[in-house]
């Protein structure tokens, strides 16, 4: 079996015929050994007969095809022949796909401008690999598409793509949530229960707002990657796992370790390789582009034309800070298409969708200034700074917390003790 894996390490071919029963072990182990690979040869699984479920099983596990004996030679030389026809189609996928990054998309993100084409350049390199990667960027950017795509470019994407938002949880539920536990391991255990790790089997585990995990159960997510294999709350047996480790935050971890709020071990573990998306003030050439896409995209979702997107509009859009990122970009855009009353959308009509909020913003301003108290004119600055974050973060609390670097619990005592609605 070793001198198979030189052989196939060292010729790399682009079609393989494994027979399930090898001397000393099974082949699905060098199935997924194989397809775990970045050159991900098609694998054709050859069964004794009465073994149909064993060829069911290493289909999911990444095998192309499977014959079952006996079988004639006419039967493996199509079977042979539709593999390399497949892996030509690979081929060719991924070369469009290097050559649409090169021009500004990838997947589900856009963006023309040169940092963007740039990252897209070697997000494309790198997601064939296996490497762990932790992707930066302010709340709003995109960094769950890119986590997304990323697992549907690399070998491991005919598995299965988990993720956990680290901060929409209580601390007491995420090591529940990541490595499962067993019956009774706490009152409300009435049935063993897998963990994240373990539902994404040999696929992609992505964990958003990681920055936001407590030390103790980063050592433990330390410990599961080191030694490849998790235990279960009140459990006694370790559980193998072989997942690829995506994470994003917000923050800064050179911060976040200074101050000891992160382990410098887990993260150099999980920043093989950082990617960073720049913020939308800083690429305004990406607008354009942007916002014909969620317009498009508004066409859609409502199943009518709208009113004509003007030159005037993009510009006017080009014009705005986007504190919100992407995220906000996409909600104004939508807006602007539900509520623009003429035929043509331009720059009037952008400033009329934009105007409620800044005149709010403006009165509210007005009225703090207006205060002789200074205790209560910072409370109202908390309560409109909050508030506004909220909306621009559509009331989700995690991502507001990202936003401003609250803690989420110290967010939510913030917003009950303003009384704020988000």
């Amino acid at each position: 079996m070793q001198q198979a894996r030189s052989i196939l390490e060292r010729d790399r071919p682009d079609v393989i015929l494994l027979d399930y029963g090898l001397p000393g072990e099974d082949g699905m182990q060098l199935l997924q050994e194989t397809c775990a690979s970045p050159w991900a040869p098609a694998v054709i699984m050859i069964t004794a007969h009465g073994n149909e479920r064993l060829a069911v099983e290493a289909i999911k596990s990444g095998a192309y095809d499977y014959l079952v004996k006996p079988y004639d030679i006419d039967e493996i030389r199509l079977a042979v022949e539709h593999a390399i026809e497949w892996q030509d189609l690979k081929a060719e996928v991924s070369g469009l796909r290097d050559r649409l990054a090169g021009e500004g998309d990838f997947g589900g993100m856009s963006g023309v401008s040169r940092s963007m084409r740039e990252l897209f350049q070697t997000a494309q390199r790198v997601a064939a690999s296996d490497l762990p990667v932790l992707i930066l960027g302010e709340s709003g950017t995109g960094k769950d598409l890119l986590a997304h795509e990323l697992h549907a470019r690399s070998a491991r994407s005919r598995q299965r793509f988990v993720a956990l938002n680290c901060a929409a949880l209580p601390e007491s539920l995420v090591e529940s949530e990541l490595f499962g536990h067993e019956k009774g391991a706490f009152t409300q255990a009435l049935a063993a229960h897998p963990g994240k790790f373990e539902q994404a089997g040999r696929g992609t585990l992505f964990l958003d707002e990681v920055g936001d995990m407590d030390l103790g159960t980063q050592a433990k997510i330390l410990r599961a990657v080191e030694s490849g294999a998790i235990e279960r709350l009140g459990g006694t047996q370790p559980v193998p796992v072989d997942v690829r480790l995506i994470s994003a935050t917000n923050k800064s971890p050179e911060t976040a370790i200074r101050e000891g709020r992160f382990r410098q071990d887990l993260y150099f573990r999980l920043a093989a390789v950082i990617l960073f998306i720049p913020p939308l003030r800083d690429r305004r050439e990406d607008i354009p582009s942007l916002v014909t896409r969620f317009w498009q995209d508004a066409q859609k979702k409502y199943a009518r034309p709208g009113p004509e997107l003007v030159p005037s509009a993009i510009l006017r859009l080009q014009e705005e800070a986007w504190p919100g990122n992407v995220r906000h970009l996409r909600t104004t855009v939508e807006r602007l298409f539900v509520l623009a009353t003429r035929e043509k959308a331009d720059a009037e009509a952008v400033a009329a969708v934009l105007q409620p909020l800044r005149q709010m913003e403006s009165s509210a301003a007005d009225a703090m200034f207006a205060l002789a108290d200074y205790r209560e004119a910072r409370r109202r600055f908390e309560a409109e700074y909050l508030a506004r974050k909220l909306r621009e973060n559509s009331g989700n609390i995690s991502r507001t917390a990202e936003a401003v670097g609250l803690a989420r619990q110290h967010l939510q005592e913030k917003i009950k003790e303003l009384g704020i609605v988000s």
